[in-house]
């Protein structure tokens, strides 16, 4: 298959919200691109106030803001 309905910052978004203790290395795998890719998405979707994360041990848990408007005008 060519195309998705669903753009990586969206998948990336999805396996959070499944899993808010989700590593890089398994949203890679689930989305299918490299953790360095899931490493930038995760920048964006925390500067754009999507998503905050905080630090437990060795890994993160991730808070999705919800309420943040669609970037896309539809």
């Amino acid at each position: 298959m060519s195309w998705t309905f669903l753009t990586n910052h969206a998948q990336v978004l999805l396996c959070i919200a499944r899993n808010p203790r989700v590593t890089a290395h398994d949203i890679a795998q689930t989305v299918g691109i490299t953790e360095r890719a899931v490493q930038r998405i995760l920048h964006d979707l925390h500067e754009a106030g999507y998503i905050s994360h905080v630090r437990e041990g060795r890994h993160n848990r991730y808070t999705i803001y919800a309420d943040r408007p669609l970037r896309h005008p539809a």
